[in-house]
């Protein structure tokens, strides 16, 4: 990954999504209660973080994934596929700082990636570094968007802090439009016996 050392643990999660998103397609069953967007406007993830997208049955590039309450590094997932074209930007982000009951900083940026070449996530130009979860209190959410780069990003205003980030308005200054695949997951700050 161009500018940083080692690529954080998660990215493998932000592979595995990209894999999704290009190999999924609309089924009747979305529509159901087990349906991936339902999940994410259950977990409030639509509409605190990213707008109301749905599957089409005419298109591979819009899809919902959502993610269970743990992650591990550790999990044996099965390679990803890529894209069949064109680039995407990730974004990793916690709505729910420094509380979910009182989230004046939301959102914190986690992880901003850009120019994602075919799925390759260790390709990509990382604009903010990755910084892993750490909620001082409560249950966080932690969002990842991927959008459909329609040509590579030049010139992208890399946010100053981490604090105060909007992934809607990302998308938005930079003509990305909905978001393509999504996913989250829970954490809570561990306690010491």
């Amino acid at each position: 990954m161009r500018n940083s050392g080692n690529p954080p643990p998660l990215h493998v999660l932000l592979s595995f999504a990209l894999a999704f998103a290009a190999a999924a397609t609309f089924s009747p069953a979305a529509a159901s209660q087990r349906s991936p967007i339902r999940q994410l406007v259950k977990a409030r993830v639509i509409p605190d973080v990213i707008n109301l997208f749905v599957p089409r049955p005419s298109s591979r590039s819009s899809t919902a994934l959502s993610g269970s309450s743990t992650a591990s590094s550790s999990l044996p997932l099965p390679p990803p596929r890529p894209p069949p074209s064109g680039s995407t930007p990730g974004i990793v982000a916690d709505p729910d700082a420094p509380s979910p009951s009182n989230s004046t900083l939301r959102e914190i940026l986690h992880w901003l990636v850009v120019n994602i070449p075919r799925g390759n996530v260790t390709r990509g130009e990382e604009l903010v570094p990755y910084v892993g979860p750490a909620p001082p209190i409560g249950v966080h959410r932690y969002v990842f968007s991927l959008f459909r780069q329609k040509k590579p990003l030049k010139g992208v205003k890399v946010p100053t802090g981490r604090a105060l980030f909007r992934t809607r308005r990302f998308a938005a200054d930079n003509r990305l439009g909905l978001p393509v695949a999504a996913l989250y997951f829970n954490s809570t700050k561990e306690t010491t016996a």
